[in-house]
């Protein structure tokens, strides 16, 4: 571990991360509110199937938007109009969803979709090139961008969902439009990075491409695999809820995850300000993590009881070092090892292991519906068989030299 000097977070950096706060907060509002709009009686009145099925239609093209947007960021229009574009259009996305319609509302999600794809790979594009020239910061500036995206989605949730069941669905869409109109006020004050002037990959190709094949194989294998617990841990986390002894009610329960998660983050951005260890070194102690979050909550029986509440917690906290560890890094690793001309491009190719892998695990879905503790063994497999391979990983490179 070594001391980090004469590096900080320039201010620049924090108008990115305020940018993604606003963002965030805009775009995972109005996701949780969109599957309640389309039922209602007095706005779409959709069968469930049918509002689940335009959801999940909703969600899966977001990995096309930001290849389309990662093109048009590299090749045509630039990073920072490209980001600004996007978010014009998730706001007018968000506007036209304020008018109870079926055109509005296929209107509302084609420009959510297509806004949410040329902001996000771009954006994390440009706020990863700030830091080009100063490498050791990486894995705290993208931890910090990490913060923002959890702090702004659980905010945006909050209030949108409040503002929803008080105000109506067109005051909670109205307020997403105009907080993604917000988050381009700090873009429009940041400068488009000057290509010449970054710091070029140093590495060999074949160092390079070695590093951005681990970081997809992580962050597919990662989120897979935390998908693949997530029904059991539901599940228990349902059963805590009903438990008046604990004192906890289901909403805060459902938001444990978050309040461990957020000053997690926190801990880690201060840490990787001031102290450096290698990214495949993180990535692995995340798995590790991982492993030993799902060996906590194995200990827990499927009919938990108050007493069992604390191994959830600890589980908790375990996943939660995990998910710091682990994706925030990996962003960090493309920046490190890609050509910045072409940057955003690979961000938003790293979003397609996940959705590869997740479709994949969804050949399992009616086996870990029947048997939601067969998920989270399967994925204590996969994540002790990740862990060992990025520890040997680490071990190879720490003391063979790679060429």
């Amino acid at each position: 571990m070594d001391r980090i000097h004469s590096q900080k977070h320039s201010l620049e950096s924090f108008w990115y991360v305020l940018s993604r706060m606003l963002e965030r907060s805009s775009f995972y509002g109005l996701r949780a509110i969109l599957v309640l709009y389309m039922v209602d009686e007095a706005t779409l009145a959709l069968d469930q199937s049918e509002a689940f099925s335009f959801y999940g239609l909703f969600i899966s093209v977001f990995v096309f938007s930001q290849i389309l947007g990662a093109l048009l960021g590299d090749f045509v229009l630039g990073n920072k109009k490209t980001v600004i574009v996007g978010g014009v259009l998730q706001a007018l996305g968000a506007f036209c969803l304020c008018f109870p319609s079926m055109a509005g509302l296929y209107a509302g999600m084609v420009l959510v979709v297509l806004g949410g794809g040329l902001y996000t790979p771009n954006l994390i594009a440009n706020f990863g090139k700030s830091y080009l020239n100063r490498l050791k910061l990486l894995d705290s500036g993208f931890t910090l961008l990490y913060l923002a995206v959890n702090l702004g989605s659980f905010l945006g949730i909050l209030a949108l969902g409040i503002l929803a069941d008080s105000q109506g669905y067109a005051i909670a869409f109205g307020l997403s439009g105009m907080l993604a109109l917000m988050a381009i006020v700090p873009i429009v004050l940041t400068k488009e990075p000057d290509l010449n002037a970054l710091k070029k990959p140093s590495f060999s190709l074949n160092r390079r491409i070695l590093n951005i094949l681990i970081a997809f194989i992580v962050v597919g294998a990662f989120w897979g695999l935390y998908e693949l617990s997530s029904l059991c841990f539901y599940d228990i986390q349902a059963q805590f809820g009903d438990m008046e002894g604990l004192g906890l009610g289901h909403s805060e329960w459902q938001s444990m995850s978050t309040y461990i998660l957020l000053p997690l983050t926190f801990l880690a951005v201060l840490a990787w300000s001031y102290f450096y260890t290698s990214q495949l070194f993180k990535m692995a102690l995340g798995f590790i993590f991982g492993v030993l979050a799902f060996v906590v909550f194995l200990q827990i029986p499927q009919v938990a009881t108050e007493q069992h509440g604390i191994l959830f917690i600890v589980s908790l906290i375990l996943l939660g070092l995990a998910e710091v560890f682990t994706a925030p890094v990996v962003h960090s690793v493309l920046t490190q090892y890609t050509n910045p001309k072409y940057l955003a491009i690979m961000i938003s190719l790293s979003f397609l292991p996940t959705r590869m892998v997740s479709s994949a695990f969804a050949l399992l879905n009616d086996l870990i519906y029947d048997e939601p503790i067969l998920g989270v063994q399967l994925a204590l497999g996969g994540m002790s068989l990740m862990a060992l391979l990025l520890v040997g990983t680490f071990v190879i490179k720490r003391f063979v030299k790679i060429n």
